[in-house]
């Protein structure tokens, strides 16, 4: 895929952009909204950002900065599961700890929020202590949203514990969206000038792009992305007001910055924004280096937002408002799901299989298709199908013999509950690991699982959420029909 995002301007100039915010004041709170590591929606929409871009710059500043990461005690206690891994947002946090650290960036404490105690958040505190990171609990702020004067009290803000901070750099982040980084950020600025210190707020989004145009494929796509949460992207009133300045942002940060231009006010004495805009300071438009080819891939990533929220609307997961609302986003730009080339590939593959589930993967104007057999799942025949065009090994030739493949199936089936008569992708990259030590043909394909990276795929049928995981962490775009296969 063609690069038309400049990921080193990009660390350079978001580094000057941030040291120049942290100069206005003693100490600087940075709210991180979106995926802290792994933001694959960045990555597939602007060609060329790197999943770990954001890590990248957090090293830069390492020595000057520590991250608080924030987790709703409701989300704890309703397990919610990040769709993307299929792992909650406990197990997330942990994560985050462990992978910062392991950067040498230090995490210095979790803020367990809307506490009204929750048992399992208690229990999830105790983990915590395995990790050797403190922890905080806050409780809903009196007075929010509406009585400032409330928030701006010790009845409000004061009553939540003051999280002690030594660096003059604070990365407020969390595992998910509405998990309360505003309010601890807010919080934190409350005690922070009860003990004199001149700190400051800024936020860091990636999108929407707030120097791009409303309706440019990039801003939709975050549009596409958040639909279950009901963003909507606006032009910016308040900066076009003050500025004359046209700069594009999102409901909830229009309809709630009134209220916080006047809770920030109140706490420090002084107006330092005058609109959402102002408190930003990402610096995504400067360094897209191919509009075209930008506004190309964000289309592509709207579309596989629509077939993913079909199959989440299948599973019960979302609302049937969600496909609808991207449907009408894709209808704005005058695209379809349609246009999504793997698609009809995969649609023709099971017509001419006597409808069996069929699935396809296009490697740059290659298209390899594969179907259910006796032994694999449509995704695991595909993906063998794609090893042996990519390396040019004849069809003919079994990566896995039958011998091997028989004996894994029956204690699959064995050992569980469900039966299935074929072995999906985790299972047959297990098979291909056993068969390289003895195979170097084998050997040498599994070495090539790279070439696979931005490669397009679509299923005719649901996927399975571990094989969906399998193919993310490939760097493969998936997408599938709401169908199930149920023989």
């Amino acid at each position: 895929m063609k690069k038309c995002f400049d990921a080193e301007k990009y660390l350079k100039i978001q580094k000057k952009k941030i040291n120049q915010r942290i100069k206005m004041f003693d100490k600087l709170y940075i709210e991180f909204g979106g995926k802290l590591i792994d933001d694959q929606h960045a990555a597939r929409t602007l060609p060329g950002f790197l999943p770990d871009l954001k890590i990248r710059l957090l090293q830069e500043f390492k020595d000057d900065a520590e991250v608080i990461l924030c987790i709703n005690a409701n989300a704890i206690e309703k397990s919610k599961i990040r769709a993307d891994h299929m792992i909650s947002y406990e197990t997330e946090v942990l994560r985050l700890i462990e992978f910062l650290r392991s950067k040498n960036i230090y995490v210095s404490s979790v803020v367990i929020t809307l506490f009204d105690g929750q048992k399992k958040a208690k229990d999830f505190a105790n983990r915590l202590k395995d990790y050797k990171v403190k922890t905080y609990f806050h409780t809903f702020t009196k007075g929010y949203p509406t009585d400032v004067d409330t928030i701006v009290s010790d009845e409000g803000y004061g009553a939540n514990p003051y999280i002690k901070t030594t660096k003059p750099l604070v990365i407020v982040s969390a595992p998910g969206p509405c998990s309360g980084k505003l309010a601890t950020s807010l919080s934190q600025l409350y005690h922070e000038y009860k003990h004199g210190v001149n700190a400051g707020y800024a936020k860091f989004e990636t999108f929407p792009v707030w120097s791009l145009p409303l309706k440019h494929p990039v801003n939709v796509a975050y549009e596409a992305a958040t639909a279950d949460l009901g963003d909507i992207n606006m032009i910016d009133h308040f900066h076009l007001d003050k500025y004359g300045t046209t700069a594009v942002n999102y409901n909830r940060d229009l309809e709630t910055f009134p209220v916080l231009k006047e809770i920030l006010t109140r706490i420090t004495g002084k107006t330092i924004y005058y609109s959402p805009t102002d408190m930003g300071v990402n610096v995504i438009g400067e360094c897209i280096t191919d509009d075209k080819a930008i506004r190309r891939a964000a289309k592509n990533e709207i579309i596989r937002r629509y077939y993913r929220a079909l199959t989440d609307l299948k599973k019960g997961l979302v609302a049937p408002e969600v496909p609808e609302r991207i449907k009408l986003l894709m209808n704005e730009l005058e695209i379809s799901e349609l246009d999504r080339t793997v698609v009809l590939e995969a649609n023709q593959k099971r017509e001419k299989t006597n409808n069996l589930p069929s699935a396809c993967i296009q490697i740059g104007r290659k298209f390899i298709t594969g179907r259910k057999t006796g032994f694999l799942s449509p995704i695991s025949a595909t993906f063998l199908n794609t090893l042996k065009t990519i390396n040019y090994i004849p069809d003919e030739i079994d990566l896995i013999s039958p011998t091997v493949l028989e004996p894994i199936l029956e204690i699959k089936n064995k050992t569980s509950n469900f039966k299935e008569s074929y072995l999906k992708l985790g299972e047959v990259l297990i098979a291909l690991s056993i068969c390289s030590t003895t195979n170097p043909i084998v050997k040498k394909i599994l070495e090539s699982l790279d070439k696979l990276k931005d490669a397009e795929l679509h299923s005719t049928h649901m996927i399975s959420d571990d094989e969906m995981i399998i193919l993310s962490n490939l760097g493969i775009n998936a997408t599938s029909g709401t169908e199930i296969d149920i023989n």
